[in-house]
């Protein structure tokens, strides 16, 4: 098969590409899709001679953390985003996992005190989009109208707390989209070709041959990809090499976790390539400025959602929108589409003369029962179902406190009925009912002492203390495992207090017995308060109705800052709640022959596609 090749077209924009003295052409352009992750915010600076990107200073005192998510100035926005979500289906468990993972990253950042601008979407264009509504016989407005209904619907089921909520079909997006394409345009950086190469539909982008299996097939969907000419706009991405190099080199946390760093530093120095922005072929997407029928390339549309988002009102501009919280604090992607966050995009926000994200982070993949989750294996994950069977807390606490932020994750329901019984029903829930019903019991749920005084010579207050101060730093570092383990140790830590006092045989003495035992239980409680505030960020309803056991009410809790982890909330005479369990016990649905019958079916089917060489995804 001979190999892509683009032809220059005689036009005005390729002449002015032509003359512009830094310009780089590839015979041949290939579209890789993966992801990327930034530090600091960049900017390419128009003045310095050697047009290197540079990052906006940013400082903390906070100790622990050097990932570049600090703010700068005081006041700064924290933006936060997580990709924009393609249409084609309805949301699936991957892009949950995203989600939820981003909302406590934003929930932590507002008990910070920060200024949070979460931002989420649907990314509305392209082939795909016009397919799959042409199968579903509707139009691919009716159609888009309805899977974005469907994400926003699964964020709220699980307390998704986002800010902004952007679709590229959006009126004031196209208009930052075309306004960003021309800026681009006038610094020399698009110029028009023709392209001839192997296109899959499903990546919506041209495969180099090398990449390909055998008859053309795409190794990420098994599907032939079609032979296609066609005559393009194009990207000058080799343009950006050099500082794209230099920027990678110098700003070492830009790209998240650093494995993520070395992938993309081994992509740009085997050398970029130009790459296609528009497609003559594609009816549904936006409309290139020029005039020309052709609509831009979904990657050079969707990517400036990011920033379109941030735009309030139809009339606002890109730089309207940009100083409205841009750069973005934290991209938040998965690792297959690095390639495209971490090289094109910043590639491109030089070329507009704008400012760099701070970090673009790159969190793994989902299996299930420890194999790769397709339609015909039957062992696919549907976040639907999974929210309505056990509820929004469990799924954020196993899928955030049993996946390694960054690397792959695997999901089971046996361990995850284990892990979220034996966390979140037993450490906590149970330590909470049992010591509420020692109060009821001995002490009419009301407290004898403030939580400070009860706690005074007592070293269990300190062990708290630092492992609050644990889960802090490892929240900063987005080692959100780490977080929840640093919590859980808290309970851990009340439960070996509470059986090493026994306080319920101190009751039974009497006297000064009796007292120490109540403040045992003030102590107790006290740590309850600092534990559903640390892991609100994970389970926001959980630790809301803990701190309604505890007397307090919602709006008490929802103005709750991190600083309320500190030792010394409660106080004498404050009168508990009834006690009531705060999270039941999931009860494991079919017998333990049936779970591994499953379990057996769905290797049968691995093993069978595998000898015919199909592997879903």
């Amino acid at each position: 098969m001979a190999a892509a090749r683009i032809n220059l077209n005689c036009s005005i924009q390729n002449s002015l590409w032509l003359l512009n003295p830094l310009c780089s052409f590839n015979s041949r352009t290939t579209l890789l899709k993966n992801r990327v992750f930034f530090p600091q915010s960049l900017v390419l600076s128009s003045a310095s001679s050697s047009k290197r990107a540079t990052f906006c200073s940013c400082s903390s005192n906070n100790g622990g953390s050097n990932n570049g998510l600090q703010s700068g100035e005081i006041g700064e926005p924290f933006v936060l985003t997580t990709p924009l979500y393609y249409v084609n289906a309805p949301p699936h468990m991957g892009s949950a996992y995203t989600t939820i993972a981003a909302d406590a990253i934003a929930r932590f950042q507002r008990l910070l005190g920060k200024k949070v601008i979460f931002i989420t979407g649907t990314d509305e264009h392209g082939e795909k989009i016009a397919t799959a509504a042409a199968a579903n016989g509707s139009s691919p407005s009716e159609h888009c109208d309805v899977i974005a209904q469907s994400y926003k619907t699964l964020w709220k089921d699980l307390d998704i707390a986002y800010d902004k909520f952007i679709r590229t079909t959006d009126p004031k997006h196209e208009t930052i989209v075309k306004e960003f394409y021309s800026r681009v345009l006038a610094k020399g950086d698009i110029y028009q070709a023709d392209y001839e190469g192997l296109y899959c539909v499903n990546c919506e982008e041209y495969k180099d041959e090398k990449e390909l299996l055998e008859n053309n097939c795409c190794p990420v969907h098994l599907k032939p990809c079609d032979q296609r000419k066609e005559d393009n706009y194009f990207f000058a991405l080799s343009k950006y090499q050099k500082i794209l190099e230099e920027t990678l080199s110098e700003n070492p946390h830009f790209v998240q976790p650093s494995f993520r760093l070395n992938e993309v530093q081994s992509w740009i120095k085997n050398g970029l390539k130009d790459f296609s922005i528009s497609r003559a072929s594609v009816e549904w997407g936006i409309p290139v400025p020029s005039g020309i029928k052709q609509t831009i390339y979904v990657w050079f549309d969707a990517l400036l959602g990011y920033i379109s988002a941030l735009s309030d009102k139809e009339g606002h501009n890109l730089q309207t929108a940009v100083s409205s919280g841009w750069p973005a604090s934290l991209h938040l992607i998965g690792k297959d589409i690095l390639r495209f966050h971490a090289v094109y995009w910043p590639a491109m926000l030089m070329s507009a003369g704008l400012s760099l994200p701070k970090v673009v982070f790159g969190h793994g993949f989902l299996t299930k029962d420890g194999m790769k989750m397709g339609k015909s294996l039957g062992n696919t994950i549907e976040p639907k179902e999974l929210v309505s069977k056990f509820g929004p807390d469990a799924i954020r606490y196993f899928f955030l406190r049993e996946v390694e932020f960054g690397n792959d994750g695997d999901y089971s329901e046996e361990r995850f009925i284990n892990v979220v019984n034996a966390h979140l029903a037993n450490t906590i829930g149970n330590l909470l009912n049992r010591t509420l019903g020692l109060l009821k019991k001995n002490r009419e749920s009301t407290l004898v002492a403030d939580a400070i005084v009860a706690a005074e010579g007592n070293t269990f207050k300190d062990t708290v203390e630092k492992l609050v101060e644990k889960a802090r730093i490892q929240y900063e570092n987005l080692s959100l495992s780490s977080a929840c383990e640093a919590v859980l140790e808290i309970g851990n830590s009340g439960n070996s207090y509470m059986d090493e006092r026994a306080p319920w045989s101190l009751f039974k003495q009497g006297g000064a017995a009796s007292e120490a035992a109540a403040k045992d239980l003030v102590i107790i409680l006290e740590t309850m308060r600092i534990i559903a505030v640390a892991l609100s960020p994970v389970t926001p309803n959980l630790s809301q109705r803990i701190y309604a056991q505890l007397g307090y009410s919602e709006d008490e809790f929802k103005n709750v800052t991190w600083k309320e982890t500190k030792w010394g909330g409660l106080r004498a005479g404050q009168v508990m709640a009834q006690p009531k369990p705060v999270f039941a016990r999931i009860e494991q649905t079919g017998t333990e022959d049936e779970n591994l019958a499953v379990k057996r079916t769905v290797k049968k089917k691995e093993k069978m596609q595998q000898v015919q060489g199909v592997t879903q995804v």
